[in-house]
């Protein structure tokens, strides 16, 4: 197995390898935003760059959730239209900065590929230094039968609903002293139920002991002079964000959000933070799953 690559590369960094990596353009907008991602990558690009569409690349069996992990074979198979093998190092980025590239680089750990970084910044740091971009599709040879990807799947990087019911039951039972803590990455309005969710028919609040830490609260701007570009905020910074909303970082953490987006920025930033990957999972179908389920426990403060 490959080795693992480091968690964040800089615009500087990916500018200076860039024929040694494949890069992959995560980019993923809510819906009602009405804006086109992939037509936002092919009107301009990191060179050599392709798109990974999270709503395409996903289980196929789940209808009603908008894009759960796909299945190892769909993920290989994914890879190899891009060309990428086992080996490659992948960088990914998105438009907003610090966003929906988390997702894909947690879809690839899940896959066992270690060798994956996400742009700290993304886009507006790589436009941000003045470095070219393409337009169009790019060209790509799709990798030789020799080299076909193989995913291997970890699955303790990966929550499910039944896990996390048994999980929340260890909570109550515990008077959350003990189970895996539940992190909730969405806006502390709709955490608490105070305001409505973004999904027409699906409840606010959030799951019995689940934490409030809004995934905004893990970036900031480059600096002053550059207030668009958002980037990680410092470990020592992270940490003292999850410790201010109660976390303890010698037990174990599930995240969760919306639809299992912005639950990945959580995770690369407590990775970045220096937080075991051993002790985290993500929660796939997150709320968009949780409220669905008329058995599910819905708290609101």
């Amino acid at each position: 197995m490959a080795t693992s690559s480091k968690i964040l590369v800089s615009a500087p960094w990916l500018h200076e390898n860039l024929k040694r990596v494949k890069v992959l353009d995560c980019s993923w907008h809510l819906p009602f935003l009405n804006r086109d991602p992939k037509e936002e990558f092919i009107n301009g690009h990191i060179p050599g760059a392709q798109f990974f569409d999270i709503d395409g690349i996903k289980d196929e069996t789940k209808h009603d959730l908008p894009h759960m992990l796909p299945s190892p074979q769909i993920f290989g198979a994914s890879m190899d239209k891009f060309g990428i093998t086992n080996d490659d190092h992948v960088v990914v980025y998105d438009t907003a900065g610090v966003g929906p590239s988390c997702r894909v680089f947690w879809t690839f750990r899940a896959m066992g590929h270690k060798q994956v970084s996400v742009l700290n910044g993304g886009m507006p740091a790589w436009g941000m230094h003045n470095y070219r971009t393409e337009s169009d599709s790019p060209s790509v040879s799709p990798s030789h039968p020799s080299h076909q990807y193989t995913a291997h799947p970890i699955p303790e990087l990966v929550c499910d609903y039944t896990q996390l019911v048994k999980n929340i039951g260890l909570l109550k039972s515990s008077a959350g002293a003990e189970g895996k803590q539940i992190v909730d990455a969405r806006p502390n309005d709709r955490f608490t139920g105070k305001a409505p969710e973004f999904r027409p028919g699906l409840s606010s609040g959030h799951m019995p002991y689940a934490l409030n830490v809004p995934f905004t609260d893990m970036t900031t701007p480059v600096d002053s002079k550059h207030p668009q570009v958002a980037v990680l905020k410092k470990p020592e910074e992270i940490r003292q964000i999850f410790a201010s909303a109660g976390m303890e970082f010698y037990r174990p953490i599930i995240t969760t959000c919306g639809s299992g987006i912005t639950a990945a920025v959580l995770y690369v930033a407590l990775l970045h933070a220096g937080i075991d990957e051993h002790s985290l999972a993500l929660y796939d179908g997150s709320w968009a799953e949780y409220a669905l389920n008329p058995h599910s426990e819905i708290s609101k403060d």
